[in-house]
């Protein structure tokens, strides 16, 4: 573990707990042989977590094209209602 915390500016008791949370969550999976523990990621959980991202993502877009096209449709509303008055 000392050697997967040492990129990081994070003391290895902090490194620890992420990679349980990542443990537990399934994300990784780890192995402790003797005094060494290895790290692996595993990436079935990982290809499920890209899909729910993705449906996230797409659902976002939506909804950010549709207040776009709201928002475009009231500054044309506004343009209609800020014609100028013909003088005589």
């Amino acid at each position: 573990m000392s050697e997967l915390s040492e990129p990081f500016e994070i003391a290895l008791p902090s490194l620890l707990k992420h990679v349980r949370v990542l443990e537990q969550s399934g994300l990784i999976s780890s192995e402790k042989i003797g005094r060494v523990r290895t790290c692996k990621i595993e990436p079935h959980a990982l290809h499920a977590t890209e899909a729910w991202i993705q449906q996230h993502i797409s659902a976002w877009e939506q909804r950010l094209d549709r207040m776009e096209a709201h928002i475009e449709s009231m500054k044309r509303e506004d343009k209609d209602y800020e014609q100028p008055i013909k003088e005589t």
